[in-house]
């Protein structure tokens, strides 16, 4: 599952070469705006989004250290714009200006390796080492499965944050960073993931995503000549049409099912399977919040099961497809489900809704065996995220 540079730039469209003229021409401008913006920090999610680690990075820095001058890319007409705007200044995604302050920032920070101008060009000239700048990984979950695309080779990122001491471990003794490289600080959005009261009642289901399904629906993982032949589309349907869950409206308890960002071009495949189920879609929803708000998750391989169970909620992970997984998608890690999960592996809808019922019956308390895992698992308990991130990153000497 290696990205190989061949492979990368197979996916080279001819809108990317484009942005190799803005780099041209961003090249001089950057120099003489390095020269008055010394200490000058870039930061970034998604090109559309403002959500994850580096807002919440952000909105701590403006508001504890204005002092220090960083500013935020991130497409204007995107639906969070306005809310990082208040807070300080943007720039836009991919534009000419984004290019300059690229080149001219002491420090390039994003939750994600593409966070950048353009990341086909980008990821070309830093790993090859033809462009040497500071950049720094504030992640996006907690990793726990051999994500080669994040080794060293493939990145040369100087910082890459990592929260617990599991995952710590595993990424310094096998990305392959340099010592000091790799640091445990905690997601900085953890300052703000706490339990909130709702104004209805739901279950959370929020499913990963498949490479050969979001990339191609037939490879040699899985054939299948349309989304709706996968073992993906055909499960997730089967558990969401059961009887069980027309039922929890007597409880008035609905379910919200909230596919990853790369598979929700299938959410209309869902629409209408049970009225008592609501399609989430972006960016209508905020993955965070939904998660404060919500009784229980139901997920498969996702990080967002450590978000819910750093809250200590009750999480089940539906793993019908575990082979095809590793296979074509993530290699595994230090992270055995059977012997680190938060909550009960289920292979089918079946026992999934047994497995429900029982969290229900429990009042949406998590297990004692669960709660120990989570105690010897997560090592911050503060809200200091943002801090520790913070002063890691400016430590970094450039």
């Amino acid at each position: 599952m290696e990205q190989k540079i061949f492979e990368k730039l197979k996916m080279v469209r001819l809108s990317d070469l484009v942005h190799i003229f803005k780099f041209l021409l961003a090249l001089p401008i950057a120099w003489i705006v390095k020269r008055s913006h010394r200490d000058l920090w870039l930061i970034c999610d998604y090109e559309m989004e403002a959500r994850d680690n580096p807002y919440w990075l952000f909105k701590y820095i403006r508001e504890e250290h204005p002092e220090q001058e960083i500013i935020y890319a991130i497409n204007p007409h995107s639906a969070d714009y306005e809310r990082v705007a208040k807070l300080g200044p943007t720039v836009a995604y991919g534009s000419l200006k984004h290019w300059i302050y690229y080149l001219a920032a002491s420090k390039n920070i994003s939750s994600q390796k593409g966070g950048k101008p353009n990341a086909a060009i980008c990821f070309a000239l830093e790993v090859s080492g033809l462009l040497k700048n500071t950049r720094i990984f504030l992640q996006h979950g907690i990793i726990k499965d051999d994500l080669s695309y994040l080794y060293y080779r493939n990145t040369k990122m100087r910082m890459f944050v990592t929260s617990v001491p599991r995952e710590y471990e595993f990424v310094r003794d096998t990305y392959g960073y340099p010592a000091g490289y790799v640091q445990m600080l905690g997601l900085a959005r953890y300052d703000n993931l706490f339990p909130v009261p709702a104004k209805e009642k739901f279950i959370l289901v929020m499913p990963t995503w498949r490479k050969w399904i979001a990339h191609t629906v037939s490879n040699a993982v899985e054939h299948a000549d349309s989304f709706e032949q996968t073992e993906f589309a055909k499960a997730w349907k089967k558990f969401l049409s059961d009887p069980f869950v027309e039922e929890l409206k007597g409880q008035d308890i609905r379910l919200v099912f909230y596919l990853h960002r790369n598979m929700q071009k299938f959410a209309g495949y869902f629409a209408g399977i049970s009225d008592n189920v609501t399609i989430a879609t972006w960016p209508g929803y905020d993955c965070q919040q939904l998660m404060k708000e919500a009784l229980c998750m139901i997920t498969d391989y996702s990080s967002v099961a450590m978000d819910m169970a750093y809250m200590r909620k009750p999480v089940l992970y539906y793993q019908f497809d575990y082979e095809m997984f590793r296979q074509g998608h993530m290699g595994l890690g230090y992270y055995d489900y059977h012997k680190d999960g938060f909550g009960p592996i289920c292979e089918n809808s079946e026992v999934l809704i047994d497995r429900l019922k029982a969290v229900m019956n429990r009042n949406y308390v998590m297990e004692a065996q669960y709660v120990k895992r989570c105690d010897d698992f997560f090592y911050f308990h503060d809200r200091d995220y943002c801090k520790r991130n913070y002063e890691a990153i400016k430590e970094i000497e450039v």
